[in-house]
C-alpha cells in the first residue's frame, strides 16, 4: 500500500465551500480500483490549510487508474476553484517506524 500525500491551501474564505465540494468528490475517488481510504484534516492553527492522505494499493492505482479516468476530471472540476496554488502530490511507501498510534 502507498499513501498519496498533499498539503492543500484553499483560497481565503472558501473553506466551507471546499469542504462541501470535497464531500461530493470523495465518492468519485472511492470508485477507483486500488482505492483503500482517504483522510483529510484541517490544520489546527491555520485556516484554509489541509492535510490530504489517500491510501492506494500502489502508485499506478492513482496515477494510471484514477487520474486517467473521467472521474478525475469531475473531481478536478469540483475542487480546482478552491486551490491556491494547485497542490503538489507525493507518494509514500510502507512505514519504517510504526508506533501503533491510531488516529481518531
Amino acid at each position: 500500500m502507498i499513501v498519496q500525500h498533499a498539503m492543500l491551501r484553499i483560497r481565503e474564505g472558501a473553506s466551507d465551500g471546499f469542504e462541501a465540494a470535497l464531500r461530493d468528490a470523495i465518492p468519485l475517488i472511492a470508485l477507483s480500483p486500488g482505492y483503500r481510504g482517504i483522510e483529510v484534516r484541517p490544520a489546527a492553527e491555520t485556516v484554509g490549510f489541509y492535510l490530504l492522505r489517500i491510501f492506494w494499493d500502489d502508485i499506478a492505482s492513482h496515477r494510471d487508474g484514477f487520474r486517467k479516468s473521467d472521474r478525475y476530471d469531475q473531481v478536478r472540476d469540483l475542487l480546482l476553484p478552491f486551490y491556491e496554488p494547485w497542490p503538489e502530490v507525493s507518494y509514500f511507501g510502507a512505514p519504517i517506524i510504526d508506533s501503533g498510534v491510531i488516529a481518531e
